[in-house]
C-alpha cells in the first residue's frame, strides 16, 4: 500500500526581523568510529570473519561446487567510511563486487561492501586485523591498517538479497523473471566459464540479448527465479550484482509509422487536460510543430511565437519539437507504454529564437534575442505562470564561471529588475561533443557553456540510467557510463573557482549515454537515448533525443508539476524545491566523491553532479515521519544610516520543531536539509564582473544555531560569522562540524543547500535559523540609488526520520495551526 502523502508546511513569516550590522571547522577523512580497545575490536572482527566464512562454506557445500571461495559482506559502523580500496586486492584475487549505503533502523547511514575472497585468502584480512590490534609502531601516530579495520562493524556471509541492487523492483519470487546478472569479466574465458555454470544450474540465458561489457564487468540476461539465483551465487565466483531487466525503447523506434500513430492515439485517449490551465512551459528554441498528435492538445496555435515573422512559427531544425515532447510528458517512453490515465497540469508555449538554417544570430545579440523571445509569450498572455526553458548554449564561450552579457541578461530577466516580474528559467548546461573515450575526464575539463553560468537560472546537467544495447549492428559495443553515473554528454564546473562562481549544474536528469566499440571508437546506439516527438511526424512520430537539452526539458516538466501542486509559489521557491529534493546516486558518489579530505570530496561531487537527481514526490509532498517547512520571505539588506550605506535586516525563524519527539529519539542520528533560494540583480555594465561583490546586487546566507543556543547567543554568533566572512577569516560557525558542504562551499551563487547531520537530541535544540544579507553592489555602489531595495527569498527546511515509526509531521502541523493533516493525491 502506498504511503500517505501530505503537503508541505508553510510558515507565515519569520519569528522576528532584527537590525543587523555585519561585524571552520572542517571534518577530516575518512570518518572513523572510536575504538577504545583496538585489540578487542580486532579479535571480534577475526571471530566474525571466521564464523561468516564457515557459514558461507556450508551454503556452498550443498550446491554445485564450482566456486573457489566465499562471498562476504563487510558492514560499517554508522556514519563511518569503509576503506573500499583496501577491501580489494586484485593480485590475491580478492574482488570488491558491490558497494551500497543503507539506512539503519535508527536512521543512520551504514556502508556495505560485498567482497569475494578466494578459498586460500581468508588469512589476508585476519592478518590485517591482528596488525591493527598490536601496539602502535615507534614513530607512527596511528595503528597499522586503521582506515581498513576501524570502520568495520560486522562481517556476514552474503545471501541472495545482498546481491540485489535494484531499488525500483523487488527480488523475484517463485516465478521466473528476466534478470541482469553483472559478472566480473576480464576476458572471454571468464564469460565462457559463467555460461557453463548457467547450464549446470539449469538457468536459461536470453537467446537474442547481446553480451554487454563494461570495464571489468559484463552483463548477461537470464531467466530465473529466486531459488535458481541462489544456486547460481553458490556455484559461481563471478557474480557481482543482480538487477531486474529494463524495458528497451528501441522497439518503438522500429515500428511502422502507422503503428506509432496508433500508440500516440492510445496516449491521447488517456489524457486528462483541464479546460483552464494557467501554467505553461515556454520553450525558447527552434520552434515547435504542434500538429504532432501528442502536442496538439497542449500547444495551441496562439501560443506559437517567433522573434521575426519571416522565420515562420514551424520547427525549422527539429530540436524544439523534441524539447516539447519531454517538456509536456516528462518520461515520454513511460507515458506511451502505460495504460493508465495521464494528467496534464500545464500547457506548452513556443518562442522561436533561432532562425532557419543556415542563418545564425549574431553573438552580440544572444542576450537580447533570448529576452525578446520570452517577452513574446508574456505579451500574448500576461497572467500565466511560466517556466522558461532554454536549451540553446554556446560552446565557443566558456568563461570559467565568469558572467557574460548573455548570462547577465538571463540573470536580469529572472530577477525582474526592469518590470518586477520574477521568472524561473531552466537552462541546459551544454554538451561534451567529442573525446568520449576519455570519459569522465573529458566531462571535468569541459566547462558549463554560456549562458548556463547565470546565477539565477536552474542549470541542468545529465546523468544516465541507460546502458542496455540490443541493436544488432552494435554487437560488442559497451556503454561508456554505468547506470546512475554522470552522462558522457554533461559539462561541469569542476575547473571553476570555488570562492567566486556558482555550483553548476545544480541538478542532473536523464540525458542518455554513449557506447564504445571493440576498437575503441565512440558510438551512439538509439537504445542509449530517450525518445521524444519528431517534427516530421508524417514520416515518424518518435525520434531519439539525448544530452543536457533532453535533461533540461524534463526539468522544466518537473518545475511545472511543482508549480501546479502549489499554484502561488514564487519562482525562487520552485527552483529551491527542485534542488532541495535532489539526491546523489550511489554511482555518482563512487565516481566523484574522491579526494584527500571531506571538503575536497564534497567539492568534487557537487561541482560535477550538482546536488544530484531531483525527485518529484519529495519536491511536492511529505510523509508522516518526515516534514518540509517552506517560508517565503522578504527583507531589506541595506540602508543609508549615519551617512553611509550599511547592512540592515536579518530574519530569524524559531522553527516549530517536534522537540519532545526528537528528544525521545536521543542518540539517533538524523538529517536536516536547508535550502535558501533568491535572485540577485546583475551589476550594471561589465566592469568589475570578475569580482562577485561587483556582479551580485546582494547576497543572502542562512545560519542554524548551535545545539542549545538561545536567541541572544545565536544573534551574537551570526554577527561574528559575518564579520569573519567579510575579513576572509576561517569559518567560526558553531555548528560547522554538522554540515556536509560547509558554509564556504555552499555560499556561492544565489541558491545555497546543505545537509546537517547529528543526534536527534542536538537537532531538537537547533531550532533557530537566520537569513542574513552579505555585501553586494547595492551597498557598495550606493550612488546608483538602489541601497534601499528589498529582496525576496525562499527558505526550505526538512527533517527526515527514515526507518523510524514517528509522526513528526502531525506534531509540527498542529504547532502551526493545522490540527488534522489532510492527505493529498499525487497526479500521475
Amino acid at each position: 500500500m502506498p504511503e500517505e502523502r501530505y503537503p508541505h508546511l508553510f510558515l507565515s513569516g519569520p519569528t522576528e526581523t532584527q537590525g543587523f550590522t555585519s561585524v571552520n571547522q572542517g571534518g577530516s577523512s575518512p570518518r572513523l568510529p572510536s575504538r577504545p580497545s583496538r585489540s578487542s575490536h580486532a579479535a571480534a572482527l577475526e571471530a566474525k570473519l571466521i564464523q561468516a566464512w564457515a557459514q558461507a562454506g556450508s551454503q556452498q557445500a550443498a550446491s554445485v561446487n564450482t566456486r573457489d571461495g566465499c562471498y562476504l559482506e563487510f558492514r560499517s559502523a554508522p556514519e563511518s567510511d569503509l576503506a573500499l580500496k583496501s577491501l580489494e586486492n586484485r593480485p590475491s584475487g580478492i574482488r570488491l563486487c558491490k558497494v551500497s549505503q543503507v539506512e539503519a533502523e535508527d536512521g543512520r547511514i551504514e556502508s556495505r561492501a560485498l567482497v569475494f575472497i578466494p578459498a586460500d585468502k581468508c588469512s589476508h584480512f585476519i592478518n590485517k586485523f591482528r596488525q591493527y590490534g598490536q601496539e602502535i609502531r615507534e614513530g607512527r601516530k596511528n595503528p597499522d591498517n586503521q582506515p581498513l579495520v576501524a570502520p568495520i562493524e560486522d562481517i556476514v556471509a552474503a545471501v541472495l538479497r545482498n546481491f540485489w541492487t535494484d531499488e525500483c523492483h523487488p527480488l523475484p519470487g517463485e516465478n521466473a523473471d528476466w534478470i541482469e546478472v553483472w559478472i566480473a569479466a576480464n576476458g572471454e574465458d571468464t564469460v565462457a566459464t559463467f555460461r557453463s555454470t548457467l547450464s549446470t544450474v539449469g538457468i536459461e540465458e536470453h537467446p537474442d540479448h547481446p553480451l554487454l561489457r563494461f570495464p571489468e564487468r559484463a552483463v548477461v540476461l537470464v531467466r530465473a527465479n529466486a531459488t535458481q539465483l541462489g544456486a547460481l551465487i553458490e556455484a559461481s565466483d563471478l557474480v557481482c550484482e543482480l538487477r531486474a531487466a529494463r524495458e528497451i525503447p528501441t522497439h518503438i523506434m522500429d515500428w511502422e509509422n502507422r503503428d506509432q500513430a496508433a500508440l500516440c492515439q492510445h496516449l491521447v485517449d488517456r489524457l486528462r487536460v483541464p479546460e483552464d490551465v494557467d501554467i505553461a512551459v515556454c520553450i525558447l528554441d527552434t520552434g515547435v510543430n504542434n500538429g504532432h498528435p501528442l502536442l496538439r492538445p497542449i500547444l495551441a496555435d496562439d501560443d506559437l511565437h517567433s522573434l521575426k515573422p519571416q522565420w515562420g512559427l514551424h520547427d525549422s531544425r527539429g530540436h524544439g519539437t523534441l524539447m516539447a515532447g519531454l517538456a509536456a510528458y516528462g518520461d515520454l517512453q513511460a507515458a506511451v507504454e502505460s495504460n493508465e490515465p495521464v494528467s496534464i497540469t500545464h500547457i506548452l508555449e513556443s518562442s522561436k529564437i533561432l532562425p532557419p538554417p543556415p542563418a545564425e544570430n549574431p553573438k552580440h545579440l544572444w542576450g537580447h534575442v533570448t529576452v525578446q523571445g520570452a517577452s513574446r509569450a508574456e505579451i500574448q498572455v500576461g497572467h500565466r505562470k511560466r517556466i522558461f526553458v532554454l536549451p540553446v548554449t554556446s560552446p565557443e564561450t566558456r568563461n570559467a564561471g565568469h558572467p557574460t552579457s548573455w548570462s547577465a541578461a538571463l540573470d536580469d530577466m529572472a530577477s525582474g529588475s526592469d518590470d518586477s516580474r520574477k521568472r524561473l528559467i531552466v537552462v541546459s548546461a551544454g554538451n561534451v561533443t567529442e573525446g568520449y573515450e576519455n570519459y569522465p575526464t573529458e566531462n571535468l575539463t569541459n566547462q558549463v557553456h554560456d549562458p548556463a553560468q547565470a546565477w539565477n537560472v536552474l542549470t541542468v546537467g545529465a546523468y544516465t540510467q541507460k546502458w542496455q544495447i540490443t541493436t544488432g549492428s552494435y554487437e560488442g559495443h559497451r556503454p561508456i557510463a554505468e547506470p546512475g553515473q554522470l552522462s558522457p554528454f554533461s559539462t561541469t564546473s569542476y575547473l571553476w573557482d570555488d570562492g567566486l562562481w556558482p555550483i553548476k549544474p545544480e541538478i542532473v536528469m536523464e540525458g542518455g549515454n554513449r557506447a564504445m566499440s571493440p576498437e575503441g571508437a565512440s558510438s551512439d546506439p538509439e537504445d542509449l537515448r530517450l525518445i521524444s516527438t519528431c517534427k516530421d511526424f508524417h514520416r515518424t512520430h518518435f525520434w531519439p533525443f539525448e544530452a543536457t537539452s533532453a535533461a533540461s526539458a524534463q526539468a522544466a516538466w518537473m518545475a511545472a508539476r511543482i508549480q501546479a501542486a502549489y499554484a502561488e509559489l514564487w519562482p525562487e521557491t520552485v527552483r529551491g524545491l527542485m534542488v532541495h529534493s535532489a539526491r546523489w546516486t550511489d554511482a555518482m558518489r563512487g565516481q566523484f566523491f574522491q579526494g584527500d579530505t571531506d571538503k575536497q570530496r564534497w567539492r568534487n561531487l557537487v561541482r560535477v553532479c550538482g546536488y544530484g537527481v531531483p525527485d518529484l514526490l519529495r519536491a511536492i509532498s511529505c510523509v508522516s515521519n518526515s516534514l518540509t517547512l517552506v517560508a517565503e520571505g522578504e527583507l531589506q539588506p541595506f540602508e543609508h544610516r549615519d551617512g553611509r550605506a550599511r547592512t540592515k535586516d536579518m530574519d530569524v525563524y524559531e522553527l516549530p520543531w517536534p522537540k519532545d519527539e526528537l528528544m525521545r529519539l536521543g542518540e539517533t542520528m538524523l538529517r536536516m536539509r536547508v535550502t535558501l533560494s533568491y535572485f540577485i540583480e546583475p551589476g550594471p555594465g561589465e566592469v568589475g564582473w570578475k569580482d562577485r561583490y561587483r556582479y551580485a546586487s546582494h547576497g543572502l546566507r542562512f545560519a542554524v544555531c548551535a545545539p542549545g543556543d538561545d536567541m541572544e547567543v545565536f544573534v551574537k554568533s551570526i554577527n561574528k560569522q559575518a564579520r569573519d566572512e567579510e575579513e576572509g577569516k576561517p569559518d567560526t560557525d558553531g555548528s560547522a562540524r554538522h554540515w556536509q558542504l560547509g558554509s564556504k562551499l555552499r555560499s556561492t551563487g544565489s541558491i545555497h543547500s546543505d545537509i546537517w547531520e547529528g543526534r536527534a537530541a542536538d537537532l531538537a535544540t537547533s531550532n533557530l535559523i537566520a537569513v542574513r544579507p552579505v555585501i553586494g553592489w547595492w551597498r557598495e555602489r550606493h550612488h546608483l540609488g538602489k541601497v534601499n531595495r528589498r529582496t525576496r527569498y525562499a527558505l526550505i527546511v526538512s527533517i527526515e526520520t527514515p526507518g523510524i515509526a514517528s509522526n513528526i509531521y502531525a506534531v509540527v502541523a498542529a504547532k502551526i495551526g493545522i490540527p488534522t493533516p489532510v492527505t493529498i493525491e499525487i497526479p500521475v
